[in-house]
């Protein structure tokens, strides 16, 4: 695979070596077990993948490089780069602004650009309408398109099923930029709907099987459907495809699910499925796959507590922590500053929204377990303080240096 020019800042010696170890280890990535980093009184549990994805690191190259590249030039990001905040930090100190805030919202007009300014589509993509009014004003964005590569896979397969006449249904987080901009694709080629979680596409079937009235479909999908939807018409034939960053074992069980409707429903036989479900293999990219993999494997072991790093806005992110929690204590931090002490860790409840100040969150025996992981937009760099500043709370640990010498 492609390795990336990403600023040094952001990479790690100890990640580096050990992703490394793994690697000549494990070509296939059939070992999904752990690395265990043994600093004494603490033992550390890496995940056996996580970190920057072939996505982030393209997106985060093109950016560095077009600020190199054009000295002088207005430079823009149409959002965040990728949910990581020290990554957008760093873009905004070299003088990138951004045009909107993760969510869409405007911060500086599209009126206020001009033809010769650069205009950087980050790794979430866009919709069809903005870059439309980009290229209306005259700004070529084909340049300084970031949009990752499984994200276009996903677009790419929507258009396919389109083609034969399916409607689109896209699990996903309504709000996210990366489901804006496939909704955006695929509602140009076919009927789409946007299903957030199982409870919503269980709501969506009932409309299938003609259980609730279509009226209400407008209401409770406001937001959420193409224009023109026909409740009656367009949900006789469907395929799934998802944001890249959701759940993998969420997204199979609403294909299979759905399926199931449309088998009980409209009673095809066997041979004749693809009359009404589209056969998509699933759009999960494969870093989102690999660290969800990973963190099964993690969590196979004895272990205290888990923490995770990552953005708090970051989707994948947060179903790694989904998955910690279902099996022991676990903390979503972005910055080892967050481990404000060996007593106290201020770190994010995704599902509140809210960051909590935890006291005697370090297990007192020892050794003390903890497994780690990161999202796919967390630098190596931040694992790599988080570690430190750990096994700084046990006086007598072994140092980072001396556990790298025996990789």
């Amino acid at each position: 695979m492609k390795s990336f020019d990403v600023p040094i800042i952001y990479r790690s010696p100890l990640i580096s070596a050990i992703k490394k170890k793994r690697k000549e280890l494990d070509k296939l990535k059939k070992d999904f077990t752990p690395t265990l980093l043994d600093f004494g009184p603490v033992q550390i549990y890496l995940a056996r993948h996580f970190g920057f994805c072939y996505g982030v690191e393209n997106a985060i190259e093109i950016a560095f490089r077009t600020v190199d590249e054009n000295p002088g030039r207005r430079i823009f990001l149409l959002s965040e780069m990728i949910h990581n905040p020290q990554v957008n930090a760093d873009l905004l100190s070299h003088g990138i602004t951004f045009l909107q805030d993760t969510y869409g919202k405007q911060l500086i007009p599209f009126e206020e650009l001009k033809a010769d300014d650069i205009v950087i589509i980050p790794a979430f993509g866009t919709t069809l309408e903005i870059e439309k009014r980009l290229n209306d004003i005259g700004i070529q964005t084909e340049k300084y398109n970031t949009t990752c590569p499984f994200v276009e896979k996903v677009w790419n397969r929507s258009e396919a099923i389109a083609k034969k006449s399916y409607t689109i249904i896209i699990h996903g987080k309504p709000g996210h930029e990366e489901t804006r901009a496939t909704f955006s694709h695929a509602a140009s080629n076919a009927p789409s709907v946007v299903v957030k979680d199982m409870k919503q596409t269980i709501e969506l079937a009932a409309y299938i099987s003609g259980h609730k009235p279509a009226s209400l479909f407008y209401e409770e999908f406001r937001g959420q459907h193409s224009a023109g939807f026909d409740v009656e018409k367009d949900l006789q034939r469907i395929g799934v495809v998802n944001q890249t960053t959701m759940l993998a074992s969420d997204t199979q069980a609403i294909a299979d699910y759905l399926k199931q409707v449309m088998i009980q429903h409209f009673k095809p036989d066997e041979k004749n499925i693809a009359e009404r479900f589209a056969d998509t293999r699933d759009t999960l990219c494969y870093a989102t796959n690999d660290n969800q993999t990973a963190v099964t494997g993690m969590l196979d072991t004895d272990a205290d507590i888990a923490i995770v790093a990552g953005g708090y806005n970051s989707s994948n992110t947060s179903h790694l922590v989904e998955l910690c929690e279902e099996k022991l204590p676990t903390y979503y931090i972005d910055t080892s500053e967050k481990l404000i002490s060996e007593n106290e860790i201020l770190h994010y409840n995704f599902h509140t929204k809210q960051e909590l100040l935890t006291s005697h969150y370090l297990p007192q025996n020892k050794p003390a377990r903890i497994l780690i992981t990161s999202g796919a937009s967390c630098p190596d760099a931040v694992v790599e303080s988080i570690i430190k500043k750990l096994i700084s709370f046990y006086g007598e640990a072994k140092s980072v240096e001396s556990i790298m010498q025996q990789l």
